[in-house]
């Protein structure tokens, strides 16, 4: 996302934001990336914004916890995941990133579908799915347990987004042991650290190289990967979420 569509959406909440700088508040960021930019964009004074990363949605978990074997292939037999599949997950806007995806996807469509999951938003890539009626999937908002399923059966996570906070789905697909292709800007590389294949989000060629290379992995890799996800995925925790918190809220206090 542009620094202008940045300023756009933060100029509605600048009331606050005025209020916020004015006291001198302290405020928590989920990434470097969201510090940067509220520094930036809000001239805020870098010492008061506090870093602190998401960690793994519960929901998640506990989706996971639940899943029955029956359940599961229910889920798959109405999803009919009957081919392999790269997923994109999100609501479809553009800085999601989804048209350059479509068009690196392409090539593979004989052999690999591209489902994308997520509410619609205010984007256009809908009207690709003309082209490839049945390779090229919009499914729209899905359930917990629709979404483990697809994490689980899908080939790859392609997250190629221009802008994001923070980038939850790539610590899902890490616990679903999905590897993640994603963007090598904004948030996405301090999520993803090693355990992803980092993409040029603007290179609609550099996102279809990051597809077959992720595609051709030998089963050695498969497993390197594997264990690097599951090493990245424990750096995230909510208990570090609610012990770095707690230490802002003392700083503050002692401020006020």
């Amino acid at each position: 996302a542009s620094d202008v569509y940045k300023r756009q959406v933060l100029a509605h909440h600048q009331r606050a934001w005025d209020i916020l700088k004015k006291r001198n508040a302290h405020i928590i960021a989920v990434s470097h990336s969201t510090k940067k930019d509220i520094v930036q964009l809000l001239g805020f004074n870098p010492s008061l914004i506090h870093v602190i990363h998401e960690a793994l949605p519960m929901e998640t978990l506990q989706t996971s916890a639940a899943m029955t074997e029956q359940i599961y292939d229910r889920i798959k037999a109405k999803l009919e995941l009957n081919r392999p599949y790269i997923l994109a997950v999100g609501t479809r806007e553009p800085r999601k990133n989804l048209e350059r995806l479509i068009t690196a996807w392409q090539p593979f469509a004989k052999d690999i579908d591209l489902l994308i999951a997520g509410e619609k938003g205010w984007d256009t890539t809908e009207t690709q799915a003309i082209k490839f009626p049945t390779q090229l999937r919009f499914m729209g908002k899905v359930s917990d347990q629709e979404l483990h399923v697809l994490y689980e059966e899908a080939e790859m996570l392609a997250y190629p987004s221009l802008d994001e906070g923070f980038g939850l789905p790539i610590l899902e697909a890490f616990h679903h042991g999905t590897p993640v292709l994603t963007s090598n800007r904004s948030a996405m590389p301090e999520v993803a650290g090693n355990a992803s294949l980092l993409v040029n989000p603007e290179s609609v060629e550099s996102i279809r190289s990051g597809i077959t290379e992720l595609l051709n992995e030998s089963q050695a890799q498969q497993k390197k990967r594997l264990q690097q996800m599951i090493l990245r995925l424990q750096a995230f925790s909510w208990r570090q979420v609610a012990i770095q918190s707690r230490k802002v809220y003392q700083s503050a206090l002692q401020d006020a």
